[in-house]
């Protein structure tokens, strides 16, 4: 059974939807049995404390998923009224793809009866069959913020900063919100971005009456047991429509002096994170080329053995927000970040995934979007770094987004 589609039928206030890069592993959950939430700063040292204590009285294959804000703000505008600082939730009901089945799990509460008659009452009240998808409203306007003037001015402020303070690198998002001549259906959506983005991250998390959806190409890390992997991804290209101009494409981001720069800040950071957290550990030297659907990258891969002690949310707090999505230096970035962006990110760009008693993966954020009836908005940055061009990353974030708008095309 198809997870998206099973979800689709369910209700409920809380509901999700994740797969990693692999066809095969993709999940679905609804309800709440417990949460871990905060809606003022992040506080990774309680987040830790609240997560131990649900994961230590549950089966030891039980997962929280969820997701963090990007930035250090402690309130969110009412555009992410539904969605906090951060929130991790053992959901009442999972259904997992397997290789050749699909397993349904229900998960309870520390002290709940697994026969009571609430948890049977859930149980009864399950849709089973597949829903059928919804066609997609026409969208009947487009605003971007900044705008086009602004965003020139914004690019132009941040490349005199470079030479007068120690920014070296800033990633600057725009957010472009449509209007539709009817509500949204997120699962429709999320169902053709999966058609549309193959190898990438899929995530859905519905709530009230948001969602936030995306699928991002960019791993933040995964843990198993010891073992961590992480990876840069920075620097982006365009796809040919040719073998032969593909190739040409590939080649003339590997050289991009402009763009290995911009990915050497990113590598470096994770490098400098991971260095006191692990034992031992290896970051590729040299960049290749990740290929999308429709765009490329330059990706470096990450692999480490973590020192005892170590676990997810020291590796959330030391890695996020890489360059890749905030800048470099951290500080200097973020404050040009909220001085500049003229909306409040939320969720965008932050950390969306899962976390057990001794694993965890995280996505970063990003080809993202968040709906709210017949309103979505879209959310993609671009790295700007000295030499940056104002027009060509006007372009790079539309070629971002362009996975959401040829599927929202009618």
């Amino acid at each position: 059974m198809d997870p998206l589609r099973w979800l689709a039928a369910q209700t409920g206030e809380d509901r999700f939807y994740w797969s990693g890069r692999s066809e095969t592993d993709a999940l679905a959950g609804i309800g709440r049995v417990v949460s871990v939430e905060g809606t003022s700063s992040v506080d990774y040292d309680s987040m830790r404390r609240d997560v131990r204590q649900i994961l230590d009285n549950v089966p030891a294959g039980a997962r929280l998923f969820g997701g963090i804000r990007f930035g250090r703000r402690t309130t969110s505008d009412s555009d992410w009224s539904d969605f906090p600082s951060y929130r991790l939730i053992l959901p009442r009901f999972e259904l997992r793809t397997l290789e050749d089945s699909s397993l349904l799990i229900c998960n309870i509460a520390p002290g709940e009866r697994a026969g009571g008659s609430m948890v049977q009452s859930e149980i009864d009240a399950l849709a089973t069959p597949e829903a059928s998808l919804s066609v997609m409203p026409s969208a009947r306007s487009r605003a971007d913020a900044p705008a086009h003037r602004d965003w020139v001015r914004d690019i132009e402020w941040a490349l005199e900063a470079f030479s007068s303070t120690t920014l070296a690198k800033v990633v600057l998002a725009r957010r472009a919100r449509f209007e539709f001549e009817a509500d949204l259906d997120p699962f429709a959506l999320m169902s053709r971005l999966l058609d549309a983005t193959p190898s990438c991250y899929h995530f859905l998390f519905s709530h009230g009456d948001g969602t936030f959806l995306g699928a991002s190409p960019e791993r933040l890390f995964r843990q198993d047991g010891r073992r961590i992997q992480s990876e840069a991804v920075a620097g982006t290209g365009t796809r040919g429509t040719t073998e032969g101009a593909d190739e040409a494409l590939g080649n003339e981001l590997l050289h991009s002096e402009k763009d290995q720069r911009e990915h050497e800040y990113v590598r470096q950071s994770i490098k400098e994170a991971l260095t006191d957290l692990t034992r031992m550990l290896h970051v590729d030297t040299t960049a290749t080329d990740m290929k999308l659907a429709v765009g490329r990258h330059l990706l470096s891969r990450v692999d480490g053995v973590l020192k005892p002690g170590v676990d997810a949310f020291d590796l959330l707090q030391s890695l996020h927000p890489t360059p890749a999505v905030g800048g470099y230096p951290y500080e200097e970035a973020i404050d040009v970040i909220e001085h500049l962006e003229p909306f409040d990110r939320g969720w965008y760009a932050g950390p969306v995934g899962w976390i057990g008693r001794d694993s965890a993966e995280f996505a970063v954020g990003i080809r993202s979007g968040r709906i709210v009836r017949n309103r979505l908005d879209l959310f993609s940055g671009a790295g700007i770094v000295c030499g940056s061009d104002p027009e060509l990353e006007w372009h790079e974030v539309e070629q971002k987004i362009g996975d959401f708008l040829r599927v929202i095309a009618p």
